[in-house]
């Protein structure tokens, strides 16, 4: 069965992509009670990892695509979660954002929007949430961006 969510994401043209396996000793995501932890996601794109450092070779507009991509690798693992049924998220609720930058790279809020603006295409008002973005002097695999999220379900 096809949910609402499923069909507004086809309608828009997203593929939400298979989980990656940790790289590490860690879990993907931790349900509790109402609320599903997904675990930092990295700014892996179809066409592979999104690298580099904000304000020394990576530009603004490739950040927001390495965030949109962690926003679509948050929504894999949620997936999962939610036993293939994005339609029991009742809503984002926090997004963490870490910017791989240069120490005097004051655009970590915008790199992020990548990340929150998609939450929003997809889940409409239920997708506004809390969230912060840092800048940080290196993240796993060199990746550019990573963020995590915290998701009520039904």
């Amino acid at each position: 069965m096809t949910g609402k969510i499923d069909l507004r994401i086809a309608k828009l043209g997203i593929r939400i992509p298979e989980p990656r396996s940790p790289s590490a000793n860690y879990i993907p995501f931790v349900k509790t009670g109402n609320l599903v932890f997904v675990s930092g996601q990295v700014s892996m794109a179809e066409d592979g990892l999104i690298a580099g450092k904000l304000g020394e070779n990576v530009d603004i507009d490739t950040g927001i695509k390495g965030a949109r991509a962690c926003g679509l690798n948050l929504l894999g693992q949620l997936k999962v979660a939610c036993d293939n049924e994005l339609d029991k998220v009742k809503r984002v609720v926090k997004l963490g954002g870490f910017v791989n930058a240069t120490p005097n790279f004051i655009h970590p809020p915008t790199i992020m929007n990548g990340a929150s603006d998609l939450m929003v295409e997809i889940f409409g008002d239920a997708g506004k949430h809390a969230r912060f973005a840092v800048a940080t002097a290196s993240l796993p695999q060199g990746a550019a961006v990573e963020v995590d999220g915290i998701f009520e379900v039904r």
